[in-house]
């Protein structure tokens, strides 16, 4: 079984075909950074345009790459929310085509499901259902108990900014270009992370949820501390930025553990067991967080799973995946599916639906 897969819900424009024994035949993506650079974010109409004009060409290098054309596919896959819904209308409206001109079946993927399912293809039968999600994105930030395919509940999530957009805001109050995220990250090994008291926001607290902004803004009156009201964030040191961002994303690694702890309390307690624990999203690419969530893992009997960090920021593969996985079951849609800007994992059709 042969899935293609389309992504394009932000400002990767990627296509990959995976086959049902987990083999990636192939990845095709292409970043948008530059274009997106000098607006320190990404425009949702530049996006959109981007994908119009490579989505065809990364699909046939795609087929060039696993050697095979449309008729050997069996289904095609393409995110269908949540995201930017320009892009994710091109991405759409691309499978629909080829599904429509090659009768094939058509998989309309929620962008989370992509994520969260991924660690089933890199990892195999260790990350086996159940298992608990921390998905950690520049858009997302929650914690679910994953059941099946289609089958999530959410424990907590975000009641401000999402982690990711934690990072990139930080970095760019610090004078670092978009995307700051990995830069935070980078810089942070060079710093010390004690220099600077930062708050934990709701650590301790009941719940499963975050909260960011008060991080964020405890970053900001530091910045100001440093170099004054109003003042070039150029003007901060090397070794002022670097035990910013290490305290920073000390902040955040604390912050994520505690949250982490009372869902594999609630996890163990429906369960039986407190995991695995899946990190997926483009966050899960931080090598220092997820150092702090495999300590935590250990100390509770559990393991850490991760997809490979090529695989945790936006791609084709996990969207083919997840297309995979709901093909095996017949969770099929059909052709007049209406793409959705924002689209809860905890409203999607599943394997419980099959049984009603």
């Amino acid at each position: 079984m042969k899935v293609l897969g389309i992504e394009t819900s932000c400002d990767e424009t990627a296509a990959a075909i995976v086959d049902g024994d987990h083999t990636i035949l192939a990845n095709k993506v292409l970043t948008q950074l530059e274009e997106h650079k000098p607006y320190g974010g990404v425009v949702p109409e530049i996006a959109a345009r981007s994908h119009m004009d490579h989505l065809d060409r990364l699909i046939r290098e795609a087929l060039d790459d696993a050697k095979i054309g449309f008729d050997d596919l069996d289904g095609i896959a393409a995110t269908a929310g949540p995201g930017l819904i320009g892009g994710v209308f091109v991405g759409v409206m691309t499978a629909k085509a080829i599904a429509a001109s090659r009768k094939l079946p058509f998989l309309a993927v929620n962008h989370l499901e992509g994520h969260a399912l991924t660690a089933r293809l890199t990892e195999g039968a260790a990350a086996e259902f159940p298992y608990l999600l921390l998905l950690v994105s520049g858009g997302h930030c929650q914690l679910l108990a994953v059941e099946d395919v289609g089958c999530y509940t959410r424990l907590g999530g975000t009641i401000d900014d999402a982690v990711g957009e934690a990072f990139d805001k930080t970095a760019k109050m610090m004078g670092l270009p978009y995307p700051g995220g990995p830069l935070i990250e980078q810089i942070a090994k060079q710093g010390n992370e004690d220099r600077f008291d930062l708050p934990r926001p709701l650590k301790g607290r009941s719940g499963c949820d975050f909260s960011f902004s008060g991080l964020k803004t405890a970053v900001r009156k530091k910045i100001i501390e440093i170099i004054g009201e109003g003042g070039n964030p150029d003007h901060m040191s090397a070794l002022d930025k670097a035990d910013l961002a290490a305290s920073f994303q000390k902040a955040v690694g604390d912050v994520l553990i505690d949250r982490c702890k009372r869902a594999m309390d609630m996890f163990e307690e429906k369960f039986g067991r407190p995991g695995p624990l899946v990190v997926a999203g483009g966050v899960a690419a931080n090598l220092t967080l997820r150092a702090k969530l495999k300590e935590l893992t250990d100390t509770r009997g559990t393991k850490l799973l991760a997809p490979p960090v090529n695989l945790c920021t936006d791609n084709g593969v996990m969207i083919a995946w997840a297309g995979l996985e709901r093909l095996r079951l017949g969770l099929t849609d059909s052709l007049d599916f209406a793409p959705r800007p924002r689209w809860p994992l905890d409203q999607l059709t599943g394997v419980k639906d099959l049984h009603k």
